[in-house]
């Protein structure tokens, strides 16, 4: 199946470089699972992060991501089951996770 993510930043807080390197971050990761990620310039200090059409990070709710929390809730939609590695442990663990 086919996946797409868009991540809208706000180009009056010049986040495109933020916004640039989560999206290399979930490129080199998912670079089979992808098959579209595009930044969406916005403004009003948007950053939300969007896995086929379904925001999965707000920064109004949920701060500025950091890139391991953000690789976790795309895997859950476009890999489940897929570890991560490294960025499976520590930090704040996925919902879904259990041991």
């Amino acid at each position: 199946m086919s996946h797409r993510v868009v991540i809208e930043y706000c180009t009056q807080c010049r986040w495109l470089p933020r916004a640039a390197w989560l999206a290399q971050e979930l490129l080199t990761t998912f670079e089979s699972e992808l098959t579209e990620l595009s930044l969406k310039p916005g403004t009003g200090g948007v950053f939300v992060v969007r896995v086929d059409d379904e925001v999965v990070w707000d920064r109004r709710e949920q701060g500025f991501p950091e890139p391991t929390a953000v690789k976790r809730l795309v895997r859950d939609r476009v890999a489940p089951g897929r570890s991560l590695g490294h960025s499976d442990k520590g930090g704040d663990p996925a919902p879904e996770a259990s041991s």
